[in-house]
């Protein structure tokens, strides 16, 4: 070869062209451009253009693929050519490439855990009305609706509202609310026109995404502004109906923009506007949860149990037995004076066992408000999303990049909490090249207005007439209609008369019989002037109990929720693949902040009044191995992270996949994960109707007096053998997980995904009731807190999915997923909460172009079996009793969508739980029915 020719050789040559697709004849963003047989490659932009810079000799061939469309190569003879591709759409399953599950791109079906993808063409079609909903149709996928735009997503059980065990990140950025500790459904996150891809690995991911990834981690990533240009809009519309409130219809919108655009390859922006404004769904559960005075959740009603505390009726929580109030000689006067009338024929003693029977001194509660009455379903959500991109050159990336979401929704915790005017802010700084990244970012937390519902009811009541005075109107007007109604009786008896013993089985008959009617009129008494909903009243005092911090103060309750918490994070990963060549090895390593600022209201305080500050890092290594001829990938993991409360925590993982027939793939994996009791867990001190909250930290047992004076379980009491409870280390959760795997592409027509696995819990947080007698004229206490199980709780499951492409480009396909609890019977008066049905399956149907028309059609049938919801917003009886059932249920999705080409304009008609089947996911959270909407989209 001569010099001359060396020379061409190496001389950079740039080729450029346009790819399309065939049917549609519109430019294709986003498509793989790579030189055959190197690692040479390039994406179209905006309109499908691409640029290729490579400096091997011509002629080569091109490679053009994207995830749904036929891989297509064209050679390439001369730099001046302008290369034209169009694109087939087919149906060829089980071709997406992953990065969550290895942190390194790699085939779905040789990934080394199990892992779920949604790109942005599967969510077009999906009958969902977003991409945040969609995930509930993947296997093994739960979801706890706490209000349209709050959405919880969990695996493998352990569900609860807003979920801590399931990490979530935006563009590698935590999307927990710093305070608290969990993700705000989508309400602050990546407007759905920015979305690239979502992928969801369920189970434990610890070993490289480190705290909190203990049952699964969901990844989004957005679009690249160097890769997707130009404008997009969406415009989205419909109606909620709710055939269990009176049929209720209300309406929602909306409406979203994308710009985006580079210069020169070198500089990039993009910037996404999103807003949403809905008249929510509504939770309405008045069933009876005190299962006081001999009622069940059934039959309890306000009419019949003076005890009754509705599941979502709020300010009925407090309670007074009225033996505390009568039994102590209140009455001493009367009775004496009722004894004298009669002569002394009937002694004082024998007066109040008649008059006020040992079977009707009742468990009496207050008047409560429903949710409505006090929660704000007027949901709105605005998203602000903005990046800076920098090539540096063609391996090296900068960007800037900030989100904002703001709006009001409602979330379930120990409480109601309207979220009103909540808001939170991501801001990221990052460097990124082929091999490595480098990221810092913040999370900073702002509650705005919101408050707790339940609390806000209670301070309500307590504003118009404090609790004492309403109690002692209460029992006065018991009291003397029931003594009054005895001497009347028994007195009648004796003119007729009647002997002195039949005299007063008679009266004692008479009191019996109106006894309906004395509590009846003693709440009629008491509640004389109650603030009705609606009323300037009712609402001056919500606004002052809304405007005050909680607990309120010694002039009143307050029911405001005040969180300022920050999160600060750095943050890097490093892959030796050009360095080190007989496998590839990756280091990573964080280190994160916790700033606590509730104001004083939420957490506790330390010794100096301050709240506060958490810090915690970590590291990992991985080595990946591929062995006889690439058939064998062998994947090893370890990290070490370190919380400043709580001991270090390594989790190992170890995985082997082998590949056979070129489709087939089979796994096995041992991973280890791990949580640290959220900030929340560590240092809540909070005053709810049903029980004070405390943190799970030894200095709050101390602060309470837990550990030097009796305390019992509240399931002790309710067994009348109260048991003192015995503390032990408050630590991480840890999980052994095991789990077996197969997935394959069979003929290009069957993908297959099952898998089994086993998950033993240590030091499992729960909950934990404990009841502190009264003492002197200390009341008794109600606390709950985390606690460590002692017991190992294990759970098993598995699933399967089935998907087939048909003639036509028409797809077929189902999952199924199994979970169980194993050891219940274990585990004593320790509350899991596990929270997952056993059985939970999935159908689907549809094509995303029939027939080359641009029309798409997909429908989905899911159905999830009946299971019990336990957490802190159940009440205390139900809970220990395991009675909070949530009913099975099924739903239909359907969707039908048409693109019009030369507009670049989709029109989407789709409607979720189409029959209209109501349905609850959780423990008093709002009933689910259908939704119809309607969406507009351009240059999607």
């Amino acid at each position: 070869m001569s010099l001359f020719q060396v020379t061409t050789a190496q001389t950079p040559t740039t080729i450029t062209g346009t790819v399309t697709d065939k049917t549609s004849r519109s430019g294709m963003p986003g498509v793989t451009v790579a030189v055959k047989g190197v690692a040479t490659g390039t994406i179209t932009g905006n309109g499908g253009n691409f640029q290729l810079k490579t400096t091997h000799s011509l002629p080569l061939t091109l490679v053009f693929t994207y995830v749904g469309y036929q891989s297509t190569e064209r050679v390439v003879s001369s730099a001046d050519e302008k290369v034209a591709i169009s694109l087939s759409s087919t149906e060829i399953l089980g071709q997406e490439v992953v990065v969550a599950a290895s942190r390194v791109q790699e085939s779905i079906l040789q990934s080394p855990v199990s892992i779920e993808k949604l790109d942005a063409r599967a969510l077009k079609a999906s009958p969902a009305p977003s991409f945040y909903d969609a995930l509930a149709n993947l296997k093994g996928v739960e979801m706890s609706t706490q209000s349209l735009t709050f959405k919880s997503v969990n695996t493998r059980g352990f569900n609860s509202n807003g979920n801590t065990r399931v990490l979530q990140l935006n563009d590698g950025m935590d999307n927990q609310a710093p305070g608290l500790n969990f993700s705000v459904g989508n309400m602050v996150g990546i407007p759905e026109l920015d979305l690239d891809n979502v992928e969801l690995i369920p189970g434990a991911a610890s070993a490289l995404y480190g705290p909190n990834a203990l049952n699964g981690i969901v990844l989004m990533t957005s679009k690249n502004p160097f890769q997707y240009q130009g404008l997009s809009a969406q415009v989205k519309t419909g109606f909620l109906n709710d055939k269990g409130r009176t049929n209720a219809t209300t309406g929602f919108y909306d409406v979203s923009v994308r710009y985006a655009h580079a210069f020169n390859n070198k500089w990039a922006f993009k910037l996404n506007v999103g807003y949403l404004k809905a008249d929510d769904w509504q939770a309405y559960d008045k069933r009876d949860q005190s299962l006081a005075n001999g009622h069940t959740l059934q039959d309890g009603t306000r009419a019949n149990n003076e005890g009754y505390n509705g599941v979502n009726v709020y300010g009925d929580e407090n309670t007074v037995n009225m033996n505390t109030v009568l039994g102590g000689g209140m009455l001493a006067q009367q009775l004496a004076g009722i004894s004298a009338m009669f002569g002394g024929k009937v002694t004082p003693d024998q007066i109040f066992k008649a008059a006020i029977p040992a079977a009707n001194r009742a468990n009496i509660t207050r008047t409560g408000y429903n949710e409505s009455d006090v929660v704000d379903y007027n949901t709105k959500n605005m998203k602000l999303n903005a990046a800076l991109h920098y090539k540096i050159n063609e391996k090296l990336e900068a960007l800037i990049q900030g989100s904002y979401g703001t709006g009001t929704t409602v979330y379930t915790g120990a409480d109601r909490y309207s979220l009103k005017n909540f808001s939170m802010g991501q801001y990221k700084v990052e460097l990124r090249g082929s091999d490595f990244y480098v990221r810092a970012y913040t999370t900073q937390e702002r509650s705005g207005d919101s408050y707790a519902g339940g609390t806000l009811a209670s301070g309500i009541n307590e504003a118009w007439k404090p609790s004492s005075v309403w109690y002692s109107q209460y029992f006065s007007t018991y009291a003397a209609q029931s003594l009054g109604t005895f001497a009347q009786a028994y007195g009648a008896a004796l003119a007729r008369g009647a002997s002195d013993a039949d005299a007063y089985a008679a009266a004692q008959n008479t009191v019996n019989t109106a006894m309906p009617t004395f509590f009846q009129n003693a709440r009629a008494k008491a509640d004389s002037g109650r603030f009705l909903p609606g009323t300037p009243e009712f609402n001056a005092a919500a606004e002052q109990v809304k405007n005050k911090p909680i607990p309120g103060d010694a002039k009143g309750v307050g029911a405001k929720f005040t969180d300022k918490t920050n999160l600060y994070q750095l943050e890097f990963m490093y892959n030796f693949h050009n360095l080190i060549k007989f496998a590839e090895i990756l280091v990573g390593g964080n280190y994160r902040r916790y700033a606590l600022n509730s104001e004083k209201t939420l957490f506790a305080v330390n010794d100096n009044g301050d709240e506060f500050r958490i810090n915690e890092y970590g590291g990992y290594v991985q080595v990946m191995k591929k062995l006889i001829d690439d058939h064998l990938k062998l994947t090893g993991s370890l990290r070490y992270d370190k919380n400043m409360n709580f001991a270090g925590q390594f989790s190992p993982r170890l995985s082997a996949v082998y590949t056979f027939l070129q489709t087939h793939n089979l796994r096995v994996s041992y991973q280890t994960g791990f949580r640290i009791p959220h900030n929340q867990d560590q240092y809540i001190d909070l005053v709810t109707p049903q029980a004070h909250l405390i943190g799970g930290l030894p200095f709050l047992r101390e602060r309470y007096g837990l550990t030097t004076g009796p305390v019992f379980t509240l399931q002790s009491i309710q067994a009348g053998a109260p048991k003192q409870y015995t503390f032990r280390e408050f630590k991480p959760e840890r999980i052994q997980a095991y789990e077996i795997g197969y997935k394959a592409l069979v003929a290009k027509k069957l993908l297959i995904d099952a898998y089994i696995y086993k998950n033993d819990f240590k030091n499992m947080n729960g909950i934990q009731i404990l009841i502190k007698p009264a003492s002197g004229t200390t009341p008794q206490q109600v606390f709950s807190l985390p606690v460590s199980a002692e017991e190992t709780v294990k759970s098993w499951g598995w699933a399967l999915g089935l998907d087939y492409s048909l003639p036509l480009n028409f797809t077929a396909g189902g999952n199924i997923s199994y979970n169980e609890l194993s050891n219940q019977k274990d585990l004593g008066s320790f509350i899991a909460m596990y929270n997952t049905p056993k059985v939970r399956y999935s159908l689907n149907a549809g094509n995303r172009n029939i027939a080359g028309s641009n029309i798409a059609v997909n429908v989905v049938w899911k159905w999830q079996q009946s299971y019990v919801w336990q957490s802190s917003f159940v009440g205390p009886n139900v809970n220990t009793a395991g009675l909070s059932e949530i009913p099975a249920f099924g739903t239909l999705d359907a969707m039908i969508s048409k693109f019009f080409p030369k507009a670049k304009t989709t029109v989407k008609l789709g409607g979720v739980n189409i029959l209209n089947k109501a349905y609850v996911q959780s423990w008093g959270n709002p009933t689910i029915g259908a939704q119809w909407y309607v969406s507009l989209g351009y240059n999607l």
